[in-house]
């Protein structure tokens, strides 16, 4: 299987132009990168594991140390944001290449 930022199909060329933003077309192959539409999935998924997550530190770092609302606020806003950003590019590429692999396609009705 192709590495995270490189071309589901031959694994050569990049997958984004920009942080999460994507190419027309794979550089080294030609794949048209028009079925790739991972939506809202991966801030989901990110939301929910990272909002979890902080939640639980914050709570344990309450209940263990008791520090002051501005102390919580300056360790988990920023650290919140780096795991949830950090994940962003990622967790894309993962949802589009298992989109590749399984050639998933929007639902239709047979006519």
């Amino acid at each position: 299987m192709p590495s995270g930022n490189a071309c589901p199909r031959c694994g050569n060329g990049n997958l984004f132009d920009g942080f999460v933003s994507l190419k027309p077309s794979c550089s080294a192959c030609g794949l048209n990168y028009d079925f790739a539409d991972s939506g809202d999935g991966p801030a989901v998924f990110i939301i929910l594991g990272a909002g979890a997550l902080m939640v639980g530190l914050a709570l344990w770092a309450e209940a263990a140390f008791s520090p002051p609302l501005w102390l919580h606020l300056l360790i988990f806003m920023p650290l919140t944001l780096a795991v949830c950003l950090g994940l962003l590019r990622p967790l894309k590429a993962l949802m589009i290449h298992q989109q590749y692999r399984t050639r998933a396609e929007q639902g239709r009705f047979d006519t």
